[in-house]
């Protein structure tokens, strides 16, 4: 390769590596500035019912979109919807600001294809072949990573994706969707308390408490269901079930399970396995509007789909 070639690809692999930073320390500083600002202010004048209302409506939907739109629609493609259903859930997701949805649903292939070995992303147990235990592998997989990991190649792991012309287009708008889900809370505090204080508390609120919640219960799910927890699906590897993950992440931390069972959109597979996002998927399957829900061979399906079961030129998600 010619030197002036060689000095380009350094020269954009570092000017990728510094933006991967900037977003990382941003989405960590940001919202945990906010919570302690939020935290003073509610010391100081106590909380309105709207505040915590706020907050936890936009965390539904946000974690919906994660859980439902990168995780079980785009990185493992165990259900299908319309364009409108998909991209609602990916906007959604967007909104979390852990990322574009193609870097989301590529990192976690990779982390399936390489779990608890060299080249997973976010390993508590391993990084860059390099073995790690107690709580320097637990920062790791909860923080670090998200600061060091080799970006990983989409047009490796995401090519089905890469085709999805209504996906592309989202992921490039993904600085829009996080700018809207701050626009949005601040707007219902303003129109609530009719005053740029009401605004405030809404960015507080809907904006900061949300998005530190949001990042660190999905970000649990690399760093305690790696670590603890029950093991009932020999996996070989550090998988775990926890059910205090699972019920703030709407189902993820039925992590084990999820590892057994990559490609089933249900990861709770006990009657007591709280799963918000594969009860969210049956609803809307009962109304029609996604099909093709992906089920262990030992789970009965709740309903069959009022839409015909071969919908295969539906674009979203692998086949």
């Amino acid at each position: 390769m010619p030197a002036r070639a060689t000095r380009a690809t350094v020269a954009a692999t570092l000017k990728i590596k510094i933006v991967q930073q900037l977003h990382a320390g941003a989405i960590l500083a940001i919202p945990t500035i906010g919570v302690v600002v939020a935290v003073a202010l509610l010391v100081r004048d106590g909380v309105d019912p709207w505040h915590v209302a706020i907050a936890a409506i936009l965390y539904s939907l946000t974690i919906l979109g994660i859980t439902v739109g990168f995780h079980r629609l785009l990185s493992h493609g165990s259900f299908q919807a319309g364009p409108l259903i998909s991209g609602m859930f990916v906007i959604f997701g967007s909104m979390a600001a852990q990322g574009p949805a193609l870097y989301w649903a590529c990192n976690h292939r990779r982390h399936h294809q390489c779990t608890e070995r060299a080249g997973d992303p976010h390993s508590p147990h391993v990084h860059e072949g390099r073995k790690l235990s107690g709580w320097r592998g637990f920062l790791h997989a909860h923080i670090g990573w998200s600061f060091t990991a080799d970006m990983t190649n989409t047009a490796v792991f995401g090519k089905d994706l890469l085709r999805n012309r209504s996906l592309a287009r989202i992921n490039r708008l993904y600085y829009l969707w996080v700018a809207l889900g701050l626009a949005i809370p601040m707007a219902l505090g303003a129109l609530v308390e009719h005053s740029a204080h009401g605004a405030l508390m809404g960015f507080l609120w809907g904006g900061c408490v949300r998005l530190a919640l949001s990042y660190h219960g999905i970000n649990g799910i690399n760093s305690v269901t790696h670590s603890w927890g029950s093991r009932p699906f020999p996996t070989h590897e550090q998988s775990r079930n926890n059910v205090w993950m699972a019920l703030p992440t709407f189902g993820e931390g039925w992590h084990n399970n999820h590892h057994a069972y990559p490609g089933s959109a249900i990861f709770g597979f006990k009657w007591w396995q709280v799963d918000l996002g594969a009860w969210t998927l049956v609803a809307l399957e009962r109304c029609g509007l996604v099909w093709n829900l992906s089920r262990p061979h030992f789970l009965e399906p709740a309903v069959e789909s009022s839409r015909p079961a071969d919908r295969s030129s539906t674009p979203w998600g692998p086949p």
